[in-house]
């Protein structure tokens, strides 16, 4: 039986209402009388270059706003909870600033000879500093170009990306779809990029045209050589990729193997960089991602110090996800070639084992994250998950840039997926896929009725606790339907199994994972809860703006970021957001919503507008990523 919240009273299927009250303050309001008060907004700081690294910038807490009870459901929207549950950043970081004076120290025997202050422009692009005198050029500020353009000859660079994952050949999560779509967009705007990956026994080399292009010998520690195979493709015809082929660590099944991924992707590092030099392909910048090919950027500062093709080669690490940090015995550090003095808590030494984010973090050039605000999160002791005060020591190497979305392949206007597209001109496509989607999932067929949509994996980190506790009341107590897509951890599969038999006709779920079953939803559906506990970026959330379904979050990482929250007296907003991790908060957003769709359809309609405008496309992303990679390039020459 699924948990009670609240007395049902709140949110009964009634006609009049009177009047209601607030269950926390015990306050009696006639409807349309409760609105919030604004939150202030708090004030982080940052030392980061306005032009050069894109600021960081903490999120706005938005007013919650009461919404009227609805003629179908009495709700009360959600009050806004202090931050506490946010990770807190215990080191404040300095506000962006565009301008600093630097003052030599008075020298102790001549005060009167103090020098006087230097202004240093740090909105300036900076050159590629001589060894004898790194010099920063100052050149005036400008907003980018709406849309990009391609990058001047002599501004054209070679970029390397390592990773473990690339869609559409294999992918666990938002790792493959990032890499693919910024490789295509660097490459529209003039860079010649590549891609390093592992051939995967998965990857069917006849569809997607890999072919073989030699053998790599890759040297390690204790004097071990392996060879490899290299073999060469493009994605999407496009970016070319040289795949890594050593059988005995990537013929298998999986992406990932446990303890010997530390050896399998200490092979794909490091065997990246030997391709480059083996084709005399030298890349001006390497961009590795997450902990698995996070030793790359090591590689560059050790092995290929000096006296290397690569010296001069700068090095971004863009983490992905914090949680996952590659954790391993110390004995695989001789593998690495690296003796015991690397075993210390500022490389990479994390209680007798070895980290290898951490050791990343330590030796890149620029870190990266996926959104502005998990840029600040990660430096909190909660966000950052033991590593806060290694990524507080480079605080000015830090930087946060949203992911983008390949509107090649979302976009409602195009979609292959949909049995009608749309545009934000035209919806009567979307209300065919919302048929299509309430007649698929054996749904009551009535436009009428506000469906919500889940897709996601069964995990803890996306708030399935809290979604178990709330859903089941809120489908007894308002007039609603949802759908919902995903696989994962067993219980919540049965709890999913459990709510469609509870709710026939108003509630169902595919267990399991289908594109064009994602697509549809995304399209069919009025809106989509995301309530995750934490997210770097998120993708579904954009999705679901541009096709128009408004998303339902809590205020955190990338959700935050890219989600407005509903303002009812201006009807301002891209959704619903919520802070507090906790059931009942969800369950009120949900009403918010709900009330939102019954009674201000107007309201929705402009939301919903605004979302569909909405700029999340990878080449805004790029045109960050493109300064990002200038200022690693100062910074690697400036050593």
């Amino acid at each position: 039986m699924a948990p009670q919240l609240l007395p049902p009273t709140l949110f009964m299927r009634q006609k009049t209402f009177p009047q209601w009250t607030l269950p926390l303050t015990g306050k009696t309001l006639s409807s349309g009388m409760a609105k919030s008060t604004p939150r202030p907004k708090p004030v982080k700081k940052t030392s980061l270059p306005a032009s050069i690294l894109s600021p960081i910038t903490p999120p706005e807490a938005k007013p919650s706003v009461s919404a009227k009870p609805s003629r179908k459901a009495k709700v009360t929207p959600p009050s806004e909870p202090a931050p506490a549950v946010a990770p807190v950043i215990t080191d404040p970081v300095p506000a962006p600033v565009t301008k600093v004076e630097v003052t030599s120290k008075p020298e102790a025997a001549s005060p009167a000879r103090k020098k006087k202050p230097v202004k240093i422009d740090l909105a300036a692009p900076i050159p590629k500093a001589k060894k004898s005198a790194p010099v920063r050029a100052k050149a005036p500020k400008s907003t980018p170009p709406p849309a990009p353009e391609p990058l001047p000859a002599k501004e054209k660079k070679r970029i390397l990306f390592i990773t473990a994952e690339c869609t559409p050949l294999a992918q666990t999560g938002g790792l493959g779809d990032a890499v693919a779509g910024l490789t295509k967009a660097l490459l529209k705007r003039g860079n010649d990029v590549r891609i390093v990956m592992p051939l995967y026994q998965r990857i069917d080399r006849g569809r997607y045209g890999i072919t073989f292009s030699r053998s790599c010998c890759v040297h390690f520690g204790r004097g071990e050589e392996i060879w490899v195979g290299i073999f060469e493709g493009k994605l999407d015809g496009e970016v070319p990729i040289w795949f890594i082929d050593y059988g005995r660590y990537f013929d298998r099944p999986g992406l990932y193997d446990g303890d010997e991924d530390a050896y399998r992707f200490g092979v794909l590092s490091k065997a990246a960089l030997q391709i480059c030099k083996d084709a005399e392909w030298i890349p001006h910048v390497a961009h590795v991602h997450d902990w698995m090919t996070s030793i790359a950027a090591v590689f560059l500062k050790t092995w290929d110090r000096v006296l290397s093709p690569l010296s001069n080669t700068a090095s971004v690490l863009t983490i992905h996800n914090i949680g996952y940090q590659g954790k391993f015995d110390s004995s695989v550090l001789g593998f690495y070639g690296f003796s015991g003095e690397y075993l210390t808590p500022d490389k990479f030494e994390d209680f007798g084992a070895i980290n290898l984010l951490k050791a990343g973090i330590q030796y890149a050039d620029v870190i990266t994250t996926v959104s502005p605000n998990y840029a600040n999160e990660i430096r909190g002791p909660i966000g950052g998950m033991g590593l806060a005060m290694y990524l507080n020591n480079r605080s000015e190497r830090v930087t946060g840039i949203l992911n983008g979305v390949d509107t090649s392949v979302w976009n409602p206007a195009t979609d292959k997926f949909l049995p009608a597209t749309y545009t934000a001109d035209n919806l009567a496509g979307k209300a065919a896929c919302k048929r299509a989607l309430q007649e698929r999932f054996g749904l009551t067929v009535d436009p009428k009725v506000p469906l919500f949509a889940i897709i996601s994996r069964f995990a803890p980190q996306k708030g399935f606790d809290l979604i178990r506790g709330a859903l089941p009341q809120a489908l007894r107590d308002m007039i609603m339907q949802v759908v919902v897509l995903g696989t994962g951890d067993p219980f919540t599969e049965n709890f999913f199994r459990w709510l469609s038999d509870a709710n026939r006709g108003s509630a169902n779920a595919h267990i399991g994972f289908s594109p064009e079953l994602a697509h549809l939803m995304e399209a069919g559906s009025d809106f989509f809860i995301m309530p995750s506990i934490y997210e770097p970026c998120g993708l579904n959330q954009m999705y679901s703006s541009l096709y128009g379904s408004l998303p339902i979050v809590r205020a955190t990482g990338g959700l935050d970021d890219t989600v407005e929250n509903y303002d009812e007296p201006t009807a301002r907003g891209t959704g619903f957001k919520f802070w507090d991790i906790s059931q009942s908060a969800l369950y009120y957003t949900i009403g918010w919503a709900v009330a939102t769709w019954y009674d201000r359809p107007h309201h929705y309609a402009a939301m919903q507008q605004q979302g569909m405008a909405k700029n999340f496309t990878w080449e805004a992303s790029a045109i960050q990523y493109e300064a990002v990679y200038e200022n690693a390039i100062a910074h690697r020459a400036a050593l």
